[in-house]
């Protein structure tokens, strides 16, 4: 950023912004990119995490750059019933991604601790006075507030640590919702890093989106020591995620378009909505902006835009078992929907992670026998979620 005009300035050095730079870097080593993040990191404090199905060849090449832990299958756990799964499973952590970017990308791409003030179609306002002066812009920032949106929220406190002795994990538990609920379908998700590290971490889908450090804390302060996993906190994550069910996305996309700036990441509507995964997507779209990294900006953003139009229509049936899932009765019942899906085919299960379900998965997901009542699945199919705002809490 000498005073040079570049090719693209990409907002936000989160997963979104970090996988375009990356692809752009493989497929255009030609163009001029800059990565301005606000934070001192790239990715912030967040461990992401997916199944080897949910990417393609290419997106699966895109990811290899960047060292992860991969395990061979994963296993759920629900009241009277558990299972072992054998797709691979693989997890990034944002310190890890960080290095990864710093070191693969060119030298002068990556600018950290540089809040942004504002931005246009050519180019961003820094907050300490520096303009950047750009060809093309992408916001991969992220969003606090979303009140065209309807849903409820998935809470979670993850921890990672050094036992003090084996723990003898060697799978991945993605799942372990044989544990108390406290009024929401609440699980337990425990990756073992190593022989002797774990990240443990306490998940809700709730209808609030209130977080209790301590609370959350405590219950996993237990679920540790009843599994004798003791030894030493490393660090710990928090974060509260949409989960949405249904809203008015052309008012979603309103409100966050900038003329002649394409929008990606979770700003521009990139999600799952009902596990809240944002990395298959992330990868999708940074390979499809670098297939176009020619055309003007104006014309990236309509291809964006047109593209988050298209994933909102491809995910209606995620949002449908939302409103299915909070509607459930009583939160304390609501495991019992994924306990039932857990019973179902793999493959069927791989596709619903990737955002792929067939027909033929949303009939056997639907059909035969419920996974919620009839009448309460029902309702929750016409009754609209709360708006998706912090502030509601």
């Amino acid at each position: 950023m000498n005073g040079r005009t570049i090719d693209i300035a990409i907002a936000g050095g989160g997963l979104a912004g970090g996988l375009i730079a990356l692809a752009l870097r493989r497929a255009r080593p030609d163009l001029r990119v800059a990565l301005v993040e606000a934070g001192p990191t790239l990715g912030g404090n967040h461990r992401w995490s997916w199944f080897a199905s949910d990417l393609d060849a290419e997106g699966t090449a895109l990811l290899r750059e960047l060292h992860q832990t991969r395990w061979d299958g994963y296993s759920v756990r629900f009241p009277g019933h558990a299972r072992d799964l054998a797709t691979p499973y693989h997890s990034l952590a944002s310190a890890d991604f960080d290095a990864g970017l710093r070191r693969l990308l060119p030298e002068g791409t990556v600018h950290c601790d540089r809040p942004i003030a504002a931005l246009d179609a050519r180019g961003i306002d820094l907050a300490d006075g520096e303009r950047v002066e750009a060809r093309c812009v992408i916001d991969c920032r992220g969003i606090e507030r979303a009140p065209q949106l309807q849903g409820g929220w998935q809470v979670f406190m993850g921890r990672r640590l050094r036992t003090a002795r084996p723990h003898g994990i060697e799978r991945p538990v993605i799942m372990d919702a044989a544990v108390e609920q406290h009024g929401a379908y609440r699980f337990v998700y425990t990756l073992p890093l190593s022989g002797d590290e774990l990240f443990v971490e306490d998940t809700y889908y709730a209808d609030s989106p209130l977080l209790d450090r301590t609370v959350l804390a405590g219950r996993i302060d237990r679920y540790c020591e009843a599994r004798g996993w003791d030894g030493e906190r490393l660090d710990h994550e928090t974060g509260v995620l949409p989960v949405v069910t249904g809203g008015d996305f052309a008012a979603f996309q309103a409100a966050h378009r900038t003329p002649g700036v394409a929008v990606a990441g979770a700003r521009g509507g990139f999600v799952h909505p009902l596990t809240s995964y944002t990395l298959p997507f992330a990868a999708a779209t940074a390979i499809a902006i670098a297939r176009e990294a020619d055309l003007p900006g104006e014309r990236l953003a309509a291809m964006m835009e047109a593209r988050a139009r298209a994933h909102w229509r491809r995910t209606r049936f995620y949002r449908q078992l939302g409103r299915m899932l909070f509607g459930a009765g009583s939160p304390d019942e609501r495991y019992k929907v994924f306990g039932r899906f857990y019973r179902l085919p793999e493959p069927l299960i791989e596709r619903f992670y990737a955002a792929r379900s067939t027909p033929g998965d949303r009939a056997r997901v639907l059909c035969g026998k419920p996974p919620v009542p009839v009448l309460g699945a029902i309702r929750s199919l016409v009754t609209p979620g709360a708006p998706l705002s912090r502030e509601a809490a």
